[in-house]
């Protein structure tokens, strides 16, 4: 079966039929009145998804779809017929756009879904619905009114949870046919697959999913090249990439490395969505004896970019069970942790710390050296002061307390403590000679005044005698 994804066609609904002009006509019964039945309503064009179909191929050759219309009103009270619905089935997955406006008019991506493309015209009126007291024969009717119609263009999107890509010759038919019942053409030559080929595979504990074979993506398909952009419409609607690395590739300009960027870029001219997509890089073809050299170098390129790399071989198996279940997880619980992986550390940077080590260690030890001489310089200030201020300097319980100190630091915690309460004491023992001292000189100053007071008033006394006594 040809492979068709894309069509222009034209549709139109059925026109309504006309209402009849008639009149009861009978022997013995005058003025029967109007009888004109109505007109049938015309049929509807209805897509319908249909999981059954693959592609839009019927559609190529029919491109015109005309619904039938109703029929006409009769006499004796008779309305017309009414005619069936057209019923256009597509693919499931099927777009339905405006061929003028390129407006996307809706998507059929569920399985049984119905939309009205081209409705059908309405059925006139007979006579007889306009027949009133004032006017009860109406010798006219109305006539159906005509159907839409429209001219579209279907695109078909594979419905597919899985994308297989790479250039071609990559290995994608091999695969797709070792994992699933699909059995596409693969032969040893470029451009082998043509259109897009889908297969059902049966993973883990009763769980599937479909996966899509897209041809070969080669450099400038944006500009038409080799098939061009035409096919990854398909793998728009997938959730996981598988990106098929091809080690044994031979040319001019080709390496996978070099693959990889060529086809990432084709993916972002098409479209920034898909290219965003998770991507499960594999290199294929394993088996072949240049593969293991140009492995080492190709997943360390791409450590660097933090992306990791699965080395399968399509014919012989090998990792494909460690693949097919890095994809399942992604697709299932949507996990991307086992297609990365953390990029090398550089060297470079490693490099200059060892050298900025010394630096910062000598900086430290000079630092450190000079504490203690800091710590000497504050130990030897209370000294200074003492040693300016005098006797001063005896009395102040701060020489106490930096002696206390100085036993203290070497003692226990318990030990300072006990310090500290002894402190209040010495301070009190310090300023008692100071208060017994104090008394014995106010009573040395109190004997000495009243002495002076008496030789005072012993001279002054003889003068105020003799003054009395001549008063």
């Amino acid at each position: 079966m040809k492979f068709v994804d894309e069509v222009r066609i034209f549709v139109k609904g059925g026109d309504g039929g006309n209402g009849s002009v008639s009149f009861r006509r009978e022997k013995y019964i005058e003025r029967g009145g109007p009888n004109g039945g109505d007109g049938g309503n015309g049929g509807s064009v209805i897509f319908v998804a249909d999981p059954q179909l693959t592609t839009l191929l019927d559609y190529r050759y029919q491109q015109h779809h005309f619904a039938k219309s109703g029929e006409h009103g009769m006499g004796n009270d008779c309305n017309g017929r009414g005619a069936e619905d057209m019923v256009l089935r597509v693919p499931v997955g099927t777009l339905v756009k405006d061929a003028g406006t390129e407006e996307l008019v809706v998507d059929l991506g569920e399985p049984g879904q119905r939309w009205v493309a081209a409705k059908g015209g309405r059925g006139g009126l007979g006579n007889m619905n306009f027949a009133t007291s004032t006017r009860q024969t109406p010798r006219f009717a109305q006539d159906g009114t005509k159907g839409e119609e429209k001219t579209l263009r279907l695109e078909l999107k594979l419905l597919a949870d899985v994308g297989l890509l790479g250039f071609p010759n990559a290995g994608k038919s091999t695969f797709i046919s070792r994992v699933s019942r699909a059995r596409p053409k693969i032969a040893d030559y470029p451009f082998t697959t043509l259109v897009p080929n889908l297969g059902m595979v049966q993973y883990k504990d009763s769980l599937s999913f479909v996966m899509a074979d897209i041809p070969g993506i080669i450099e400038g398909a944006s500009e038409g090249v080799g098939l061009g952009h035409q096919f990854l419409r398909h793998v728009e609607r997938c959730k996981v990439l598988i990106h098929l690395l091809d080690m044994g590739a031979e040319g001019e300009g080709r390496a996978p490395l070099h693959d990889f960027d060529v086809l990432n870029t084709e993916l972002a001219k098409y479209s920034e969505e898909l290219s965003s997509k998770p991507q499960v890089v594999a290199a294929n073809k394993l088996d072949l004896p240049d593969a293991q050299a140009k492995l080492e170098s190709l997943t360390e390129a791409l450590r660097e970019r933090g992306i990791r790399v699965y080395p399968v071989s399509c014919v012989t198996g090998e990792g494909m069970q460690a693949l097919m279940d890095s994809v399942a997880e992604v697709l299932f619980t949507g996990r991307t942790e086992k297609l990365h992986v953390e990029p090398p550390v550089r060297a470079a940077p490693a490099r200059k710390a060892a050298k900025k080590a010394p630096a910062r260690e000598a900086a430290t030890a000079g630092a450190a050296k000079k504490a203690p001489a800091r710590k000497a310089a504050k130990k030897a200030a209370p000294a200074r002061k003492a040693a300016g201020t005098g006797k001063t300097a005896v009395k102040k319980a701060p020489a106490r307390k930096a002696a206390g100190a100085g036993k203290a630091a070497v003692k226990k915690p318990v030990a300072r403590k006990a310090a500290k309460k002894a402190a209040p004491a010495r301070k009190a023992a310090a300023k008692k000679p100071v208060a017994r001292k104090a008394p014995a000189k106010r009573a040395a100053v109190a004997k000495q005044r009243p002495a002076a007071k008496q030789t005072r008033a012993a001279k002054k006394a003889p003068a105020r005698k003799p003054g009395g006594r001549r008063s």
